[in-house]
């Protein structure tokens, strides 16, 4: 949408007019941000319970309005979660378009400190910006605040397409800056030994 000053045709964007702009800039998906804290939990049902949907975004701007107003991860209780998840999939191992998957995760020590915010920040932009290879695999990224460490997870849908799974990995250790080697864990393995390393 445009608007008409004197007869001419003006786009306003947030770049150029940042409290009142009349164009946006649609994302490939719509992603949703959850947030939970199973420190509380009992039992299955009650973290179910806990999971709580704050905000879905679909463009540019909103996705950057969240950020702005939500608190950063370093900050959020220990034993809590955040997650970005693509609109329609529930951040659980249970949901259909997870069920087959799996998750590349990585642990920062805590005294990172502050600077895991913007690693979780480097990650969302990846997620929403679909820079990643094989983006459509991608379900979501979880973020987990621990009493010893940061964890910071991709998860997929296909555990059984290792191309696909290894092209995702080898990009998040990029956005992530790191040289360890990250693991993949698949949600249906039990024994959680790693699927692929990359």
């Amino acid at each position: 949408m445009t608007e008409i000053i004197e007869g001419q045709e003006v786009i306003k964007t947030a770049l150029n007019d940042a409290t009142d702009y009349n164009v946006t800039h649609g994302l490939n998906s719509q992603w949703t941000l959850w947030f939970d804290n199973p420190s509380r939990r009992t039992s299955t049902s009650n973290w179910t319970a806990n999971l709580k949907e704050i905000v879905t975004v679909q463009t540019v701007e909103e996705f950057w309005g969240v950020h702005n107003n939500v608190a950063v991860p370093f900050d959020i209780p220990n034993g809590s979660n955040f997650h970005l998840f693509r609109k329609g999939i529930t951040p659980m191992w249970e949901d259909t378009a997870n069920a087959n998957g799996g998750k590349w995760g990585y642990q920062f020590q805590r005294s990172i400190g502050e600077k895991v915010n913007e690693h979780w920040l480097n990650t969302l932009l990846a997620c929403i910006g679909e820079t990643f290879d094989s983006s459509p695999d991608v379900c979501g990224a979880v973020f987990s605040n621990r009493k010893n460490c940061f964890r910071i997870a991709i998860w997929t849908r296909n555990a059984a397409d290792k191309v696909a799974c290894e092209n995702i990995g080898r990009h998040l250790k990029s956005v992530l800056g790191v040289n360890q080697p990250l693991e993949y864990l698949p949600h249906s393995e039990s024994t959680k030994v790693a699927m692929y390393t990359v």
